[in-house]
């Protein structure tokens, strides 16, 4: 069962241009369902039906998994039985007219301005990684790209004369997302006195780069930030995600248009930059309750 996950996989990457971390979430949650099959009897994909389906919905619904989780495993097998019914190995797709749970809609914490210019300022200017590390906060906070784009980024995907990087999102995607001053003057001394230091026979193309002269990884980034998190005195759960949201809310709150920044997020549906739209609406709630006199 699991030889049919890695044709599956490869199929992913090779077809849709998928990114190493998606691939890896159906990876795990296939396997983790074929798992669950074996121990109720199945051999193979064949003898599993909507009754399995629904049944491991329920198992994972029991151990206390959220909605959203249960509704990407249920995305992952749907994805994967269309597979498997193009491939002839299913009569049918078993998925099909099975609702996914109603996840609760959470608005996504942001730093406010003044928590953002604490955070810039955290890392060490003078040596190597913290002209790095500064670099990376600034371009992370002025383009709002995820830090699985940054970490892929190359020194070639950074245009400092046109003021702009190029990116690839999900699905391989590309997009142009413009930068600001402060983000182009840290990415230039980045690159003149920290990213030559750090370089020695590492990797030439990529932009960011770990104390061995490797590609930095979305690990190492989330321990760099957690430490400047730390250093600026921010009290609020900070991830990599909350600079992205900061962008978003802060170019909003602002007077951004809905749709340049759903380009500049590389959302595919307007919906989901629409979720930036009721953050700012509760904090100027917010505002006018703490403000005004017969609030």
């Amino acid at each position: 069962m699991k030889t049919m996950i890695e044709r599956f996989i490869r199929y992913l990457a090779i077809e849709k241009g998928l990114a190493p971390s998606t691939l890896g979430s159906y990876q795990s949650d296939l396997v983790r369902y074929a798992d669950f099959l074996e121990h109720s009897g199945c051999r193979d994909w064949p003898d599993s039906s909507r009754r399995h389906i629904v049944a491991y919905l329920a198992h994972l619904q029991k151990l206390g998994r959220a909605p959203a989780t249960v509704s990407r495993h249920l995305a992952s097998m749907r994805s994967f039985y269309q597979f498997l019914e193009r491939e002839g190995l299913m009569e049918a797709n078993p998925t099909g007219q099975l609702d996914s749970p109603k996840a609760d809609k959470r608005l996504p914490r942001v730093l406010n301005v003044d928590e953002v210019e604490r955070l810039l300022a955290a890392p060490e200017g003078r040596t190597p990684m913290g002209l790095r590390d500064r670099a990376m906060l600034e371009l992370l906070y002025a383009t709002g790209i995820r830090v699985s784009e940054l970490v892929f980024l190359d020194v070639a995907d950074v245009n400092l004369n046109m003021g702009y990087v190029k990116c690839y999102g999900k699905g391989s995607k590309e997009r142009i997302v413009p930068l600001g001053s402060a983000a182009l003057d840290a990415a230039h001394r980045y690159l003149t006195h920290g990213r030559p230091r750090l370089l020695k026979n590492g990797d030439p193309g990529a932009l960011f780069l770990n104390h061995q002269g490797r590609r930095l990884t979305r690990q190492g980034f989330w321990k760099i930030l957690k430490k400047h998190a730390r250093t600026a005195g921010i009290q609020k759960v900070i991830t990599p995600h909350t600079l992205r949201h900061s962008f978003a809310t802060h170019l909003l709150e602002n007077g951004a248009d809905l749709r340049a920044v759903q380009e500049m997020l590389g959302h595919a549906d307007i919906s989901t930059t629409q979720i930036y739209t009721h953050v700012t609406q509760t904090r100027l709630k917010d505002v006018y309750l703490r403000t005004h006199p017969r609030a």
